[in-house]
């Protein structure tokens, strides 16, 4: 199956709609990487009350994940995204690992 893991990531105040907008409109070639690179069952969640996204996905015991920061396609996409969110001096979104506490199968 996998293993599934959960990060937030922090929106600019007023970039929601953008930022969903942004998302509907996904670069195919991404989705392709990240499917590629092991990802399924992605989600993304915002808090409007505080701009904190979260997100949990899906990645298979043999992905490759690491890579996907060096390739073009996530380095454009990133590049996209960054006026609407927190990232680093890359463009990579500033992301804040979570640890499950809970689980109910």
């Amino acid at each position: 199956m996998g293993e599934r893991i959960a990060f937030r990531m922090n929106l600019f105040a007023g970039q929601a709609a953008e930022y969903e907008k942004r998302h509907d409109e996904i670069f195919p070639e991404l989705v392709t990487a990240l499917k590629d690179a092991g990802v399924s069952d992605y989600t993304i969640w915002l808090d409007p009350e505080d701009h904190h996204l979260f997100g949990i996905l899906t990645r298979s015991d043999s992905h490759t994940l690491g890579a996907l920061p060096d390739t073009e396609i996530m380095k454009r996409w990133w590049a996209h995204m960054r006026d609407l969110m927190e990232t680093y001096p890359d463009n990579e979104p500033v992301q804040v690992p979570l640890k499950r506490v809970f689980y109910l199968p």
